[in-house]
């Protein structure tokens, strides 16, 4: 974390004393905000930050990595006395995982210093796609994929349509356009079945093909250029 004015300077967009002015001035947006407030901390990796409606990118390397999250790691950048997905990480930078898989869940993990890239795949309005491959206790039926793809009640809330595709007499694929807290887990759930495998295999343009189990590697410019690009940035 460090102090607005000093993000502002380091950057290359003013002098510390000049971006103190804008501050008070106004002209300084944090996460959409405007901040008039002496002495903010942002954090560079996470917080995005504008002057006069351009927005400033910091001189730290734009990082992008794909892991392939086993079972048993925390989706955090710290949590105490649980193996993070960050140890199995070792390159240097702050990063930040994009979005979560709980402890149990496998698959595809973005990792990135990219706040604003961060922003856009997380926020729920933006409606990107992630998808799952599942595997359920018992055979789950058709009837039952209906009525996972067209919606199911969860705190007294429907989750959104799906598309979902059948892959065996326990197992499915799910494109799901939101990201509430376990929300595959607890959709199985309201159909008298419950999940014992959750592996996700894409999200927006990304795909995690055959990476093993544990193992990360850096994006491609090709991928991180698709991926800037579909999210507009």
């Amino acid at each position: 974390m460090i102090r607005l004015q000093k993000f502002l300077s380091e950057a290359g967009v003013c002098s510390r004393r000049r971006g103190e002015a804008y501050i008070r001035e106004g002209r300084v947006k944090v996460n959409g905000r405007v901040v008039t407030q002496m002495g903010i901390k942002i954090d560079p990796a996470k917080d995005i930050v504008e002057v006069s409606g351009r927005v400033v990118t910091s001189a730290v390397p734009e990082i992008y990595i794909m892991l392939n999250k086993p079972a048993g790691y925390i989706s955090s950048c710290r949590h105490s006395g649980r193996k993070i997905v960050l140890d199995l990480i070792d390159t240097g930078h702050r990063l930040y995982p994009v979005g979560r898989l709980d402890k149990d869940s496998t698959g595809l993990l973005l990792l990135t210093n990219n706040g604003r890239l961060h922003y856009h795949l997380t926020h729920p309005s933006f409606d990107h796609e992630k998808e799952y491959l599942v595997e359920t206790k018992d055979s789950i039926s058709d009837a039952d994929l209906n009525r996972l793809a067209e919606g199911v009640m969860i705190d007294d809330r429907a989750t959104r349509p799906a598309e979902i595709y059948r892959q065996g007499a326990r197992e499915f694929r799910i494109v799901l356009r939101e990201g509430r807290n376990r929300q595959i887990r607890r959709m199985v759930e309201t159909v008298g079945n419950e999940v014992v495998g959750l592996h996700r295999i894409r999200m927006a343009t990304l795909h995690l093909g055959n990476l093993a189990a544990g193992e990360w590697r850096y994006l491609s410019d090709t991928e991180a250029a698709e991926l800037k690009n579909f999210c507009n940035i």
